[in-house]
């Protein structure tokens, strides 16, 4: 009886780990305005511009339902781009994973607690899209919709977690968000997240499926019905294997 009381507690104890880390990662970052603001607001301000205000003139319904697919995804990556590459560079680079590694809690407790501030907010813009696309752009969908639309952004958000991590395994912490910067803006661009790819030169639409933001984007398209038409399997595929594979060497380096 002592033993299993005792495994009890242990267990309790792992799990409140996990709990307070997440909660307190969560706290910290939406308590840090440079975080926050952008990460909220970038996708919600873009969406009320170029799919409330510029595409209900000029694409209708058809528009605001491509673009609350799309800047979901994008938001869902600056989230766990942001969240993991900037403030995992400069943990690392001051010491702070060292001291991790040393404290009585969990192991994988850190990055868990990211992962699950990252589909967090990723849970909260796509909430924050859905509410000003059913209520500003006439957008109607029917609840499986919203809720898969909701899932794919907030699952979708892992690929970037584990790309974000490996750049914060690799650079300093005064050079991640160039670098992450570098990575994210072009690779939404490229991946018609800020407009559909049959606008640009063929060649783009050829070069889309090497981005893991086009695979995510083609997922969200998919739920209002306005992908390109490609197997579910090969997005998820694709973007599962660089999860695995960036996880992996992220952990290699980290463990060093």
């Amino acid at each position: 009886m002592n033993t299993m009381s005792l495994t009890a507690s242990v267990a309790h104890s792992s799990w409140r780990s996990y709990w307070l880390e997440a909660k307190f990662e969560f706290l910290r970052l939406l308590r840090t305005p440079m975080f926050a603001v952008p990460t909220l607001l970038f996708p919600t301000l873009f969406y009320v511009l170029f799919g409330v205000l510029l595409g209900g003139r000029k694409g209708g319904a058809g528009a605001a339902e491509y673009l609350l697919a799309t800047y979901g995804v994008f938001g869902v990556m600056g989230a766990a781009l942001f969240g993991f590459g900037v403030s995992v560079a400069i943990e690392r680079e001051n010491g702070y994973l060292v001291l991790k590694r040393v404290l009585p809690m969990p192991r994988g407790a850190y990055l868990l607690a990211k992962m699950a501030m990252a589909m967090l907010f990723a849970a909260i813009i796509s909430t924050l899209l859905a509410v000003i696309a059913a209520t500003l752009a006439g957008v109607s969908l029917a609840p499986a919709q919203w809720a898969l639309l909701l899932v794919v952004d907030v699952i979708g958000a892992l690929p970037f977690c584990a790309m974000g991590l490996y750049v914060g395994s690799l650079v300093s912490g005064n050079g991640a968000p160039a670098v992450v910067n570098i990575a994210y803006l072009p690779m939404a661009f490229l991946s018609g997240l800020w407009m559909p790819l049959q606008v640009l030169p063929p060649v783009f639409t050829k070069l889309a499926p090497v981005w893991p933001s086009w695979h995510l984007g083609q997922l969200a398209l998919k739920v209002v019905g306005r992908d390109a038409g490609a197997p579910v399997l090969t997005h998820l595929a694709v973007l599962a294997g660089i999860t695995v594979a960036l996880f992996l060497l992220s952990r290699r380096r980290l463990a060093r």
